[in-house]
């Protein structure tokens, strides 16, 4: 199979598993089979069945119910972080890259003393700070990934304003403000794609990782990272309730690498 071929099953198949999850998130918006948080100690632990087709956990709330909410729930977290990161992001990068000099020392040596503290540390320090919940987890995530769209962005700048037709366009008086928007934030589109979908997968796997430690969604509202932890104690005797929310975050993140990687081979 050569490299087109390769490249195209992939946006296909990449295609279908992110549409698997946007059709859970549409669902988990307009209606689920059951109350995602309403408890029936009747129903604890059931099995898989016709009733409840991915089972009960120990409080007899419906696993798929509160999967379809949890999907919408991590969504939403990482499409918030993903814009935080990418709009301040592309802001800080176009500066710099564009006008380089002190303004590109200072907000790059800033910028790469953030990178090089780990991202999920920054995220529980912001989140020590302002408390747990989503609003805090949403803030600490986009501003943790800030510096490594910024620094994507700057290369790309540094890349494009070099280029012949961005010369011209100077000589003939050309606005900074009319050459960062019309001429060179449009040529950024494929990279940033590729960069947002790789965003994804990392604030997916943040908002999971984050809510599992209980810094995110708080009982009883449902998360995928939270069912996990609340799977721990019944992993062995009842495994659907981490299989089910474990599978559906492995679905994400698949999807969107490979979506990611159909796109990068394109450039």
């Amino acid at each position: 199979m050569d490299k087109t071929k390769t490249r195209n099953v992939k946006f296909i198949l990449g295609l279908t598993l992110t549409g698997i999850i946007l059709v859970m998130m549409i669902a988990g918006i307009v209606h689920t089979p059951y109350d995602p948080m309403a408890m029936d100690l009747s129903a604890k632990l059931e099995g898989v069945s016709f009733k409840h087709i991915m089972g009960c956990d120990n409080f007899g709330r419906d696993i798929f119910s509160r999967v379809l909410v949890g999907v919408r729930e991590t969504m939403f977290v990482a499409a918030a972080v993903v814009f935080i990161g990418t709009f301040v992001g592309i802001i800080i990068g176009t500066v710099t890259g564009y006008f380089g000099g002190w303004v590109d020392e200072i907000l790059m040596r800033f910028n790469d003393a953030v990178l090089a503290f780990p991202s999920v540390l920054l995220a529980l320090l912001v989140i020590g700070i302002m408390g747990g919940g989503t609003k805090a987890l949403i803030i600490a995530l986009g501003i943790a990934f800030v510096p490594s769209f910024a620094r994507i962005i700057r290369g790309e700048v540094l890349r494009i304003r070099n280029l012949d037709y961005i010369q011209c366009v100077r000589l003939y008086g050309a606005s900074h403000l009319r050459i960062i928007v019309v001429h060179i934030l449009p040529n950024l589109r494929t990279v940033l794609l590729s960069s947002v979908l790789i965003g994804f997968n990392n604030a997916v796997l943040a908002e999971a990782g984050m809510s599992y430690l209980g810094m995110g969604a708080q009982p009883p509202y449902p998360s995928l990272g939270l069912m996990l932890s609340e799977a721990q104690g019944v992993i062995y005797s009842n495994p659907w309730n981490a299989v089910f929310p474990g599978l559906v975050i492995v679905i994400m993140i698949l999807g969107f690498s490979l979506l990611s990687d159909s796109l990068e081979k394109k450039t």
